[in-house]
This record gives C-alpha cells, sequence and structure tokens, in this order.
C-alpha cells in the first residue's frame, strides 16, 4: 500500500502542477512548479522513494525518446542537420570532455571517470522544458525545431557517453582505441534493433490487419511496446537501449506511411501517448523534487567529499558548472552560425543581408535554450550503487546534487533570460509552404473525384439503378470542386475569408449544441449510449475547426 500511496501522489503532483502554473500571474515553468511539489511531498509525508538505477531507465527513457524520435518533423531536421548535428554530437563530445576535465580540476576528489559521467548527464538538453519556460512568449519555429532535433540526438549520444564513463568508473580503465570500436557497436547496433524492432512488428500488424480486421486496443498496446522491446533487445546484445528507442521511434514514422491505421487507432493513440508523455516527464521532476530533501539533508556529509566542511560549497560547484556550460555552450554555438553562414556565403544560398556575423540576440537565445530536465535526472540517478567488489559507488551523491542543482539553475535563468530574449527575435526567413498545401489538397481532391466517379460506375452496372448513384455521388465530388475552386490563385483570398467566417458561425452551432445536449442530460431525456455518441461528435466537430 505504501508504493500506492507514493505513486499515486505524484501522480496527483503531476495534475496539479499544470493547474498551478497556468494560476500563477507571472510565466513559471511547469517543471519548477512539479519540482516544488516533489518537495512538498518528500517534506510532508513520511513515504519516500528509492530508486533502482536500471528500472528507472527502463521504465522513464524508452518512451520518452521513442516518441521524440515517432514526433519530430523529419523534413525540418534535415533542412538544418548540419546545425542539430554539432550541436547534437560536437557540442556533447566538447562538453564531456571540456566539463569533465573542468569538474575534476575543481573537485579533485570526485574520480575523473565519474567527473565525466557527470558532464555526460548534464551535457543533454531538454526542450519540453522549453516549451514550458516560452509558453507566454512563442518560439520562432526554426529554432523550435533545431532544439528538438538536437534534442533527441544529444540525449542519445550524452546517454551512450554516460555508458562509458561508468564502465571506466567500474572497471578503472579505459582504452581510446576500444572505446571508440565498442562506440560503433553499441550505436550501429542499437538503431539496426530498433529499425529491425519496428519494422518486422509494423509488417506482423498489418499482416493481422488485412487477414482478421484491426483492434484499436491492441494497436495502441503494439506501439507502446515497441520501445521497450526495442530497448531490452539491444540491451541483451550488448548494445545501446537508448539509440534503440530513437531508432525505432524515427522508422515508426515511415513504417506508418506504408501501413495506415483507421483514424480512430490514430486518434486515440495520439491521445494515450500524450498522456503518457505529460505523465512521464512530471512524475521525474516531481521525483526531482521529492529526492532534494534528502538530498539537502545529507548535503554536509556530502560536501564532506570535496574537502570542505561549509554545504555552501556546493552551491558554487553548481553555478561554477551552469557557468560553464553556458560559456561552452554560447561559444560553441557562435561558431555554429558562423561557419553555417560562410558555407551559404559559397553556395550563395544567403540573401546578402544575411550574410554578417551571427545575431548575438539569437545565439544568446540558443545558449540559454540549453536547459537541463529529464533526461539530465534520468541519467544521473542510473549511477550504480556501487562498484564490482560492493564498495560503494565513488561520489554518487555528489554527482546527484550538482545534476540537480544544474537542473534547477538553469531552469531559473532560461526562465528569466528566454522571454526577455525571444521578444520580437526573428528567425532567417523560411520559404512558405502554403502553396504545397495547396496543391496537396488540389491533388488529394481531384484523386477522390476519379475514385467517386469509379465507384459510380461500378455501382450503376452492378445495380442498375444509375441516377441515385449519380446524384449522391454528384454531391461528394461537389464538396471536392468547390475545394479545389478555393485553392485557385484568384479566389484564394476571398474563399479563405468565407472560411473562417464558416467556421466560426460552425463553432457557435456547436457550443449551443453542447449547451441543448447538457440540458437533455440533465432532463435525462437521452440515455448514456446516445450521449456518448453525440458528444464524440461534436468533440470531433470543434478539433477539426480549431485545427
Amino acid at each position: 500500500m505504501e508504493s500506492v500511496s507514493v505513486v499515486l501522489f505524484l501522480l496527483l503532483a503531476v495534475v496539479v502542477s499544470g493547474a498551478v502554473s497556468r494560476m500563477l500571474p507571472w510565466s513559471v515553468p511547469t517543471p519548477l512548479v512539479q519540482i516544488v511539489l516533489g518537495g512538498a511531498i518528500g517534506l510532508s509525508t513520511s513515504y519516500s522513494v528509492s530508486l533502482d538505477p536500471e528500472l528507472f531507465l527502463l521504465l522513464f527513457l524508452p518512451p520518452l525518446l521513442f516518441l521524440d524520435g515517432w514526433r519530430i518533423p523529419k523534413d525540418e531536421l534535415f533542412k538544418d542537420v548540419s546545425t542539430v548535428v554539432e550541436l547534437a554530437l560536437g557540442l556533447v563530445l566538447t562538453t564531456v570532455i571540456g566539463m569533465g576535465l573542468f569538474i575534476h580540476w575543481m573537485i579533485p576528489a570526485m574520480p575523473l571517470a565519474v567527473a565525466f559521467a557527470l558532464a555526460a548527464v548534464v551535457s543533454p538538453t531538454d526542450p519540453i522544458a522549453v516549451s514550458a519556460i516560452a509558453a507566454r512568449v512563442p518560439i520562432p519555429k526554426r529554432m523550435m525545431h533545431i532544439l528538438e532535433g538536437e534534442s533527441l540526438l544529444n540525449d542519445a549520444s550524452g546517454l551512450v557517453c554516460l555508458r562509458f564513463a561508468v564502465a571506466a568508473a567500474l572497471t578503472g580503465t579505459f582504452s581510446a582505441g576500444d572505446a571508440a570500436l565498442s562506440f560503433l557497436w553499441v550505436a550501429g547496433a542499437g538503431l539496426a534493433i530498433g529499425v529491425a524492432v519496428t519494422v518486422v512488428v509494423s509488417r506482423a500488424k498489418a499482416w493481422v490487419t488485412r487477414g482478421w480486421g484491426e483492434d484499436t486496443g491492441s494497436q495502441i498496446l503494439v506501439s507502446l511496446l515497441i520501445p521497450f522491446g526495442s530497448y531490452m533487445l539491444a540491451e541483451h546484445f550488448h548494445a545501446s537501449g537508448i539509440l534503440a528507442a530513437v531508432g525505432a521511434g524515427v522508422t515508426m514514422t515511415f513504417a506508418e506511411i506504408s501501413r495506415e491505421a483507421m483514424a480512430v487507432t490514430r486518434m486515440r493513440r495520439n491521445s494515450v501517448w500524450d498522456t503518457i508523455q505529460f505523465t512521464l516527464n512530471g512524475i521525474i521532476f516531481v521525483l526531482l523534487g521529492e529526492q532534494l530533501p534528502g538530498i539537502l539533508y545529507e548535503a554536509r556529509q556530502t560536501v564532506a567529499v570535496t574537502g570542505h566542511s561549509q554545504p555552501g560549497w556546493l552551491a558554487l560547484y553548481v553555478v561554477a558548472i551552469v557557468a560553464g556550460l553556458a560559456a561552452l555552450r554560447f561559444a560553441w554555438v557562435w561558431l555554429s552560425f558562423k561557419f553555417t553562414i560562410l558555407r551559404r556565403r559559397q553556395t550563395g544560398s544567403l540573401p546578402d543581408s544575411a550574410l554578417r556575423s551571427p545575431n548575438w540576440r539569437l545565439v544568446a537565445a540558443m545558449s540559454f535554450a540549453g536547459v537541463r530536465g529529464a533526461i539530465t535526472l534520468a541519467g544521473v540517478l542510473t549511477l550504480p550503487l556501487a562498484l564490482g567488489d560492493g564498495t560503494p559507488f565513488p561520489a554518487r551523491d555528489l554527482a546527484i546534487f550538482l545534476a540537480a542543482g544544474v537542473i534547477i539553475v538553469s531552469l531559473i535563468l532560461a526562465s528569466i533570460a528566454l522571454p526577455v530574449l525571444l521578444k520580437g527575435l526573428t528567425m532567417p526567413g523560411e520559404p512558405s509552404k502554403q502553396a504545397e498545401e495547396d496543391a496537396a489538397r488540389v491533388a488529394t481532391a481531384e484523386a477522390a473525384i476519379r475514385a467517386i466517379e469509379r465507384h459510380q460506375h461500378r455501382l450503376a452496372e452492378e445495380r442498375g439503378d444509375a441516377d441515385r448513384f449519380a446524384a449522391a455521388g454528384g454531391r461528394v465530388m461537389d464538396l471536392y470542386r468547390e475545394r479545389i475552386e478555393g485553392l485557385s490563385e484568384d479566389e484564394r483570398d476571398a474563399v479563405r475569408a468565407q472560411e473562417k467566417l464558416f467556421r466560426e458561425f460552425r463553432l457557435v452551432g456547436v457550443k449551443a449544441e453542447r449547451a441543448r445536449l447538457a440540458d437533455l442530460i440533465r432532463s435525462r431525456q437521452v440515455g448514456s449510449a446516445t450521449i456518448r455518441k453525440l458528444t464524440r461528435e461534436l468533440d470531433l466537430s470543434e478539433a477539426r475547426l480549431r485545427g
């Protein structure tokens, strides 16, 4: 019962955090609210959460990384792939090496391998935390796409570096050559296993669906099992389960294109995954808050590891690490943007106005957007409890304290600086995709008209009542023809204005329908089956009109 109570408290805190963050008069990131609520749970209850590192890694990281890989816009990622790779791989390796040496120099009592492990877990960034921070100051789309792509890749690269650092701490030895070969196997095999699992499962689902139909619940459950299956299979072969989950998520996008699920399955599956993402991210931050009282209580014993006696040294170390991370990121972002400008100057793909040095506000915003979050906490909590001989893992509590401090300080700094830097900031212009969207709508409408005409002729030949089928098909084809005519250049603006008014009036109608349905429910004039059906129809209509 104690474990159940703890889980319920954590879930309640996640639910409350969203409401509290919206109620506050100033913009406070939801993760910070979750940390505070977690701290309240840790201080006000007698329950405590004892986290098993391997179980924590298995439960939280595979689904989150899988979903990131699945949902990230692939075309936007490929557009800025050079910048993303420079940030996600080059910056991570530079951070691990540079910050690892810096942390070991600053805290000599922390073994070099443990310092590298700490540097590895603070290298990944968290775009979800950035979105929460900038909720009231929209982030330029292109910047968000770069941050999402960077986060997807640096989560994996940072955690792979963590794996090597922990192995060095456990064995006491490290060989660059062996590590390079091992990295190729760990990364390559992990990605291959993730891709293979998704492809095999998708084909098996399609085969079952073709023969015996589709069950929505089973389809959703299978999508939930894929990241865990990929992760566990990769770990069984001593490959990277993290990269397997990422590879499975990216492959899921392409697998879904060729093996289409029913609309109701996609809608329900999206809702389930949205809930899982919200819950897991929230629980991670609440857990951080729940662990903080114990971490702070042990601060005096923890600081003794560093050779000092005052806990204030821990705060100084946190500030120094955050400053080092910020300086490295600022320099790397500036150089990355500078090289991008130089490359595009050589190809002539940028206008003269864009060939100057990078905008300092843009570089600063990208630097402060490097907030540490759920992946950092999940990674540091996976540090082993003991070495192979049974002795405690060196400086583990100190590493957890410093990682937690980096998360909190980076969130606070970003919540102050980002709204100021992002206000009025514009990214380099992107070509409009309206023409591409219009062309796709016309092409799909024309395909629909041709299919309806063929169906008309087939039904007329089989059943003989051609007029009835022609009338029904004509009504549907008229809708598609109106779409095609509305997308012509001359009538586009007028049609869009009309469509806006149409949606406005339809939303008024839907609101009135809801109010009348509520009256019917209160007077018990309709049954539960009718209520569910009509409510779902109204939900779908409103979602389509607001989409």
